[in-house]
């Protein structure tokens, strides 16, 4: 009896450590669980204007003063490679540099120097990789036209794509009168990355130019592009003192092909750490999750406060 009575009190302890120990773990993974939903649903972003969108379903994910117009900077160099591409111009031609395609508005630098003969094709290139400002002037001046025409052309593309807050000024980004909204931007990016070429030169890494005998090497203004983690389908960066540091991608991240409109950075490495943290953010919501969290991101998907 008295054996009988010490088996059953050793059972029931061992039972109720069992439960402690179930509980323990049940209480750590609703922690855990708790802890992702809170992540999944924060994204805080320093550039002043963003949108992240899904790109097959245009469904805004975020948002944060997506319709305010801002300057643009090199942005602009987007619509720049499709109203060139669009007109079906001649990629072979050779184009040379003039005094007309120095920035006399800003002064900035440019190892083009006038009387340096490049393909239309390679003006194209560096325009889109390396934000080369006297390639997009150049492109501009030899439209069929000239400069006049081809801001014409500009503001008649993004009237088509509904770009409604958005205007064009010149080919290069360096006027501030190219102003745009991120919700804009993200319709450009749309239209851009129907493009085969824009889609392969604003993600080449690097490229070398050979001008007057000389190699001149130009790299990508994106350091993400470079970065094997990151699987970019476009990409774009822009910067004058107006704008501010601005880029736009497209890339699949999560699973998910998305667009990413980052305006207005103020700090040099700001624009990437935002990037970054949207990454993050879409991963943390791509996580198996339970039924709470699903709808903790479920909500995540509308548009963010400003």
């Amino acid at each position: 009896m008295l054996l009988s009575m010490r088996h059953m009190l050793i059972c029931a302890g061992l039972s109720l450590g069992f439960a402690s120990a179930a509980c323990a773990d049940h209480a750590e993974a609703r922690s855990r669980a708790e802890n992702a939903g809170t992540a999944a649903h924060k994204l805080s972003l320093r550039s002043a204007a963003a949108i992240v969108q899904d790109a097959e379903t245009g469904e805004i994910l975020y948002g944060k003063n997506a319709s305010t117009v801002t300057p643009i900077a090199s942005i602009t160099k987007l619509m720049t490679a499709m109203v060139v591409l669009d007109a079906d111009l001649d990629l072979n031609e050779t184009i040379t540099i003039s005094n007309e395609d120095m920035d006399a508005l800003r002064g900035t630098h440019s190892r083009l120097k006038p009387g340096a003969s490049l393909s239309r094709d390679e003006l194209l290139r560096v325009a889109l990789m390396a934000s080369e400002n006297r390639a997009a002037a150049a492109l501009g001046r030899t439209y069929p036209g000239g400069i006049e025409a081809f801001t014409r052309a500009m503001n008649l593309k993004a009237q088509i794509l509904g770009m409604n807050g958005s205007h064009f000024d010149d080919a290069t980004g360096l006027s501030s009168a190219n102003v745009s909204s991120a919700e804009d931007l993200a319709k450009l990016v749309r239209a851009a990355h129907r493009y085969d070429l824009i889609r392969s030169y604003t993600t080449m890494t690097e490229h070398e130019l050979h001008v007057a005998g000389r190699p001149l090497a130009y790299h990508n203004t994106n350091r993400l592009v470079a970065n094997g983690s990151w699987n970019i389908g476009l990409s774009k960066t822009g910067f004058t003192n107006d704008a501010g540091r601005c880029l736009v991608l497209q890339a699949k991240l999560a699973e998910r092909k998305v667009i990413i409109v980052l305006l207005d950075s103020w700090g040099k490495l700001s624009r990437i750490a935002d990037a970054n943290r949207v990454r993050a953010w879409l991963e943390a919501n791509a996580r198996p999750q339970s039924s709470g969290v699903h709808k903790a991101a479920q909500r995540s998907r509308t548009p963010a406060p400003a």
